[in-house]
This record gives structure tokens, C-alpha cells and sequence, in this order.
């Protein structure tokens, strides 16, 4: 199974600052990239309670695939916050 380098928080981080800044979202600047670079840290707090919200999945995400494992894998990213 493919996995990423780049940690759960800072890619959540990431799309929110590009969402913020980018012209592709609500933004002004065409080519964002730079200050999404700059700014995705001002976005973690709004990862972690994103993170926070899907601890528990909903009722299609439960049939789909088990549980316990997206309990365990939402906790692991929630632990980062506490190191």
C-alpha cells in the first residue's frame, strides 16, 4: 500500500492554506505555492480539529472497511499532536 512522506497534519494543513490562498480556491494568487509554503502552519490547529472530527466514522465509511483500524490510524495521527 502506497503511503506519504509528509505527515497527515501538515497535508491537511496544506489544502487549507491552498484553499485559502490559491486562486483554484477562495484566494487571489495564481500560483500560490510559495506562500502555501509560508502559511500551512497557520492551518494546524484546523488539521488537528478536522482530524479530531473523523476519529469516528460514519455509517458508509464503517461498511467499507474496519473500524478498529481507522480508530487506530486517526489516533496515531492525533498522538503526533501531543510530541
Amino acid at each position: 500500500m502506497p503511503t506519504s512522506a509528509t505527515p497527515v497534519v501538515e497535508r491537511i494543513a496544506r489544502v487549507l492554506a491552498g484553499r485559502e490562498l490559491s486562486l483554484n480556491g477562495e484566494g487571489s494568487d495564481p500560483h500560490a505555492a510559495d506562500a502555501v509554503d509560508a502559511a500551512w502552519q497557520d492551518y494546524v490547529e484546523d488539521a488537528y480539529a478536522i482530524l479530531h472530527t473523523l476519529r469516528e466514522p460514519d455509517g458508509q465509511m464503517a461498511r467499507a472497511g474496519d473500524v478498529a483500524v481507522w480508530r487506530s490510524m486517526i489516533g496515531a495521527a492525533l498522538e503526533q499532536r501531543a510530541s
